[in-house]
């Protein structure tokens, strides 16, 4: 598909609203600022107990397949870095109400030496969250939890020395006037203005595609039990 948009000289997009959470887009930001210091490491939690009924109940790879390339397109938009390597382990644990493979937990290597986890859930019944995993980025100078919801806050060193470090504790600040946000509103903008200016939207196929190569790349990886190279 990637190729044919190019081939008819037209942009092949996809739908990747999540990125035009205003939230993610402070996260982003914050790192962008470089007040974490050097990106280390990124860790996201995706647990849902979620009873859909139809054809996921029957479907192979249900987590990984269906639903976690969302959250692998939100890391490599929080980090800025694209995937190089993953090792997964994928099961489908007992009181499970899909066929195959609700639990699965990844670990990706990155482009610029962050290391990504995920850990992830569609039959997990309480304390869910919310549907844009929670979050820990971690930096040589500090660290952003993000819930997921509407306050992402940030520990920046302060004080070195002692057994632990001295911290001050903030809230991110607000998204940039021209961020992307507005979630799916936000996307269908961003296409129209792509259509009346021919610059290209973000979520084009062409940078999607990375993202989707994580999700396979996971699948090969649990299927065979090792480590694998993510190629698109």
């Amino acid at each position: 598909m990637v190729q044919a948009g190019q081939d008819a000289g037209v942009y092949h997009a996809v739908v990747q609203n999540r990125r035009y959470d205003p939230n993610i887009r402070r996260v982003r930001q914050f790192v962008e600022s470089g007040r974490l210091g050097d990106l280390t490491a990124l860790h996201a939690d995706f647990f849902i107990g979620a009873h859909f009924g139809g054809f996921r109940d029957a479907m192979q790879h249900v987590l990984l397949l269906d639903m976690a390339i969302h959250t692998f397109d939100a890391a490599r938009l929080i980090c800025g870095q694209d995937p190089v390597r993953v090792h997964c382990h994928e099961w489908n644990p007992a009181g499970s109400w899909y066929a195959h493979g609700a639990n699965a937990v990844a670990v990706f290597e990155m482009t610029g030496g962050v290391v990504f986890t995920y850990r992830g859930s569609w039959c997990a019944e309480g304390f869910p969250t919310t549907w844009e995993s929670e979050w820990r980025v971690i930096g040589t100078q500090g660290t952003v939890r993000w819930d997921g919801g509407d306050h992402p806050r940030a520990a920046l060193v302060t004080g070195t020395g002692g057994f632990h470090s001295t911290f001050e504790e903030l809230e991110l600040p607000a998204a940039a006037p021209d961020a992307r946000t507005g979630g799916h509103e936000g996307l269908i903008r961003d296409a129209v203005r792509a259509l009346r200016t021919g610059n290209a939207p973000e979520t084009i196929a062409s940078d999607n595609i990375k993202s989707l190569a994580m999700v396979l790349a996971a699948i090969r990886s649990a299927e065979t039990g090792q480590a694998v190279d993510v190629t698109w």
